[in-house]
C-alpha cells in the first residue's frame, strides 16, 4: 500500500517533476511585466498608481481564469488542461513580441499573461492525487516550487531587455521555453487514476457554502498574495525607493524571490511534520514583523535583508496552506484549488495597488507596508479562531484530520 511506501515510491515522479516544471515556467512567463515595469516606462511614462496598475493586471487575469482551469481541471483531467493552458500562453507573448504598440494593448496583454498564472490550478492538482495524506505537504511543496519561475524573470529579463535594446524580444524569447515544456509534459505527465469523477456544476456551488473554503481563501490571499504581489512590485520599489537602475533594482527582487519560492517545499515538509496551523501562525508572525520593520525604510541591505526573511516566511506559509488543503477536500481538490489559487491571486492584486495609491497620496512607502504587516499579523488571530472550529468538525464530518496530534496538544 502507498501508506507504506517511502515519498519516492509512492506515487509518479514523472507527473511530479510535469507538475514542477509546467508552474515553473508559467510563472516566469506570468511575471513577465513587473521587472520590465522600470523599462516599460521609457516608451509609457507613468504615474506610481499606472505602474502599481500595470503590474498587478496579470495577477488579476490569473486569479479569474485560475476558477476555469480549476473546473476543467476535475472535468477533463490535469494533463489535457495543462496542455490547453501552456498553448493559450502562447497568445499574449506573440502579442507582447510582435503587436503592442499602445498601454492600451499592453493592458490587454498584461491581463492575458493570467493564463500563465492560471497554471497553479492544475499543476497542484496533477501532483496531490498521486500521493497519500501523510505526504501531501511535501508533493504539494516540490510542485508548489515552481514558484521559483519567477526567479528566471526577475533575473534575466531586464538583462535581455537592455542587451537587444527592447523589451518586446523579452516575450518573444519565452516562446522557447513554454513550448519545450509543452512538449516535456505532453510526454511525462500523467493523470492519477485517483482522478475523481467530473462533477456536475451545481456540486462546485455546494463547495462554495462551505466556511472553510473561503477561510482557505483568506489564508492563502495572505501568503501567496504577498509572495507574488512583491515579486511584482519589489523592482519598482527598489527604482522609486533607492534609486537602483533597472537591472540591479530586479537582482535584488531575484535575492527576495529565491527566499520565497525556495521556502516553499520547506513549509510544506515542516508543516507535515508538527502541523499546518502551528507552522502558519509563526510564518504570519514573522512575515507580520518583517513588513513592520520594511516601513522604516531603512538603508538598501537592511531593507533587503528584511525582505528576503519576510519572503522566506511567506513561501513556507504558501507551502503551509497547501498542506491543509487536500485533507480537509480530497475529492474537490480541483476546484478547491481553483478557488483558494483565485484568492491569493487577488491578495496579489491588490498588493501593488495598496503600495502604489498610498505612495502617490503620501509620498513615502511607509504606511504601505504597515498596512501589509497589520494584515498578516490579524491572520493570526483568524487562524486561531478556526482551529476550534476544526476540531469538532474536520473528523466529525467525515474529513481527515489536519494532524490528530496538533489538535489534540492545542
Amino acid at each position: 500500500m502507498t501508506e507504506n511506501k517511502p515519498f519516492w515510491k509512492s506515487g509518479h515522479k514523472p507527473s511530479l517533476f510535469s507538475a514542477f516544471l509546467y508552474f515553473d515556467i508559467s510563472f516566469m512567463v506570468w511575471v513577465l511585466i513587473g521587472p520590465l515595469a522600470v523599462v516599460i516606462m521609457g516608451d509609457y511614462p507613468m504615474s506610481a498608481t499606472e505602474k502599481a496598475n500595470l503590474v498587478a493586471l496579470p495577477i488579476l487575469g490569473g486569479s479569474i481564469l485560475r476558477l476555469v482551469l480549476g473546473f476543467l481541471t476535475d472535468y477533463i483531467g490535469p494533463k489535457r488542461t495543462g496542455q490547453l493552458g501552456m498553448l493559450l500562453t502562447m497568445i499574449p507573448l506573440v502579442w507582447g513580441w510582435q503587436f503592442v504598440d499602445s498601454l492600451g494593448e499592453l493592458h490587454i496583454v498584461a491581463m492575458l499573461l493570467g493564463i500563465a498564472g492560471a497554471s497553479f490550478a492544475v499543476a497542484l492538482p496533477l501532483a496531490s492525487r498521486w500521493y497519500p495524506p501523510q505526504y501531501q505537504g511535501l508533493a504539494m511543496g516540490i510542485a508548489g516550487a515552481g514558484n521559483s519561475g519567477t526567479v528566471l524573470t526577475t533575473l534575466f529579463a531586464n538583462r535581455i531587455a537592455q542587451h537587444y535594446g527592447s523589451w518586446e524580444i523579452v516575450f518573444g524569447l519565452a516562446l522557447i521555453p513554454i513550448v519545450t515544456t509543452f512538449i516535456l509534459f505532453t510526454i511525462f505527465a500523467k493523470d492519477s487514476p485517483n482522478q475523481p469523477a467530473p462533477k456536475k456544476p451545481i456540486e462546485y456551488v455546494k463547495v462554495l457554502k462551505q466556511a472553510d473554503v473561503w477561510l482557505f481563501c483568506g489564508l492563502y490571499a495572505v501568503t501567496f498574495g504577498g509572495f507574488v504581489g512583491l515579486t511584482n512590485y519589489l523592482t519598482i520599489f527598489f527604482n522609486t525607493q533607492y534609486g537602483l537602475a533597472p537591472v540591479k533594482a530586479a537582482d535584488f527582487t531575484t535575492i527576495c524571490v529565491i527566499a520565497g519560492s525556495l521556502f516553499r517545499p520547506i513549509g510544506g515538509y515542516l508543516s507535515d511534520k508538527i502541523g499546518g496551523i502551528r507552522m502558519l501562525m509563526l510564518l504570519y508572525a514573522g512575515a507580520g514583523i518583517m513588513l513592520a520593520s520594511v516601513s522604516s525604510l531603512p538603508p538598501l541591505y537592511v531593507v533587503l535583508t528584511l525582505l528576503f526573511v519576510g519572503m522566506m516566511c511567506l513561501g513556507a506559509g504558501n507551502g503551509s496552506v497547501f498542506q491543509l488543503v487536500p485533507q480537509r477536500f480530497g475529492s474537490e481538490i480541483g476546484i478547491v484549488t481553483g478557488l483558494v489559487g483565485a484568492a491569493g491571486g487577488v491578495g496579489g492584486y491588490f498588493l501593488p495597488l495598496i503600495l502604489g495609491n498610498l505612495y502617490q497620496r503620501t509620498g513615502s512607502y511607509t504606511a504601505g507596508f504597515l498596512v501589509l504587516s497589520v494584515i498578516a499579523i490579524l491572520s493570526i488571530f483568524v487562524l486561531a479562531l478556526a482551529q476550534g472550529a476544526w476540531k469538532k468538525s474536520w473528523i466529525g464530518s467525515g474529513g481527515k484530520a489536519i494532524n490528530t496530534r496538533e489538535l489534540e496538544a492545542s
